[in-house]
């Protein structure tokens, strides 16, 4: 039992640097893809925000209505179809304008209407102006009222901008993190190195050698992954109780259990690529090159 407490220990006080400095860095990591998630969340809810109105023409039959707008429902491109009718756009248009058309006109000059948002893979000004082209086809169908091209176009290109500069921070965030990852690995494994030297001495292969300190890295990074993980879900969870923005409500938890897998995975591999590399450099060096 004092054997394995003390290896215990040692394992502990070995690898506490290590698993320190790995939990910080992941903790970043997992804040750049929290952000990159929010952001994606975001922006499809901004391109599912674009509607079109599909105005039909007078004297169509109800049953023609409701046709198109099934059809409209699974064609893939839309969302939340729904159908107006000519008191519903009379309402809506004496709640914006104030003016009540039936009153001046005698009658209902109004329209049926189908709207439905459209879907965000979907939002972009070509593809909508060929939806728009395929309603405005239909024989009952007067006219297709969409957003201007060109406020499509300039959303998608400030989402794109704002794309690029996320990916390049979590591309800057990924190489800074392997150095440092690296780097504090390096410094575990060179208290190891006259362990390493000798075993190579007694004939031990390079596999064999670089197994255990490979699987003990492995460990520390998956520990890390966890503790980060852990650390970001308590964050999640209290945010809104802090007083801060409500971090869930943005990332989701679904999505966030992916972060934490990912997190755990990007730990051990980091590690594991870490240690290979500096176990290599103290197999390839002489003993004296040991000191240096």
């Amino acid at each position: 039992m004092k054997t394995n407490k003390e290896v215990k220990i040692s394992y502990w006080a070995h690898h506490l640097t290590t698993l320190i400095s790995v939990t910080l860095v992941l903790v970043l990591m997992g804040i750049i893809s929290m952000i990159w998630i929010s952001a994606d969340r975001e922006t499809r809810r901004l391109r599912e925000r674009i509607e079109l109105s599909v105005i039909m023409r007078d004297s169509v039959p109800e049953e023609t209505v409701r046709t198109l707008a099934g059809e409209i429902g699974k064609s893939g491109y839309a969302r939340d179809v729904r159908i107006i009718t000519k008191e519903e756009a009379l309402k809506n248009w004496a709640a914006d304008t104030g003016e009540d058309l039936q009153e001046l006109f005698g009658v209902n000059p109004l329209s049926e209407e189908i709207t439905f948002g459209v879907v965000a893979d979907y939002a972009s000004a070509s593809r909508i102006a060929s939806i728009k082209r395929k309603l405005e086809g239909n024989a009952a169908v007067e006219t297709v009222s969409a957003p201007d091209a060109a406020m499509i176009d300039s959303m998608n290109r400030n989402i794109s901008r704002m794309t690029v500069v996320l990916g390049a921070v979590a591309g800057i965030m990924l190489l800074i993190s392997f150095v440092l990852i690296n780097n504090t690995v390096h410094l575990t494994i060179y208290s190891r190195r006259f362990t390493i030297h000798t075993m190579k001495l007694v004939g031990a292969t390079p596999g064999f050698i670089r197994r255990p300190v490979i699987l003990d890295n492995m460990l520390a990074g998956a520990l890390a992954g966890v503790a980060s993980s852990a650390f970001l879900a308590a964050v999640m969870a209290f945010s809104a109780e802090a007083g801060l923005p409500d971090i869930a409500s943005y990332v989701g938890w679904e999505a966030f259990g992916i972060v934490c897998a990912a997190l755990v995975v990007a730990g051990m591999l980091l590690c594991c690529i870490a240690s290979w590399i500096a176990a290599g450099i103290y197999l390839r060096k002489d003993y004296d090159q040991l000191f240096r």
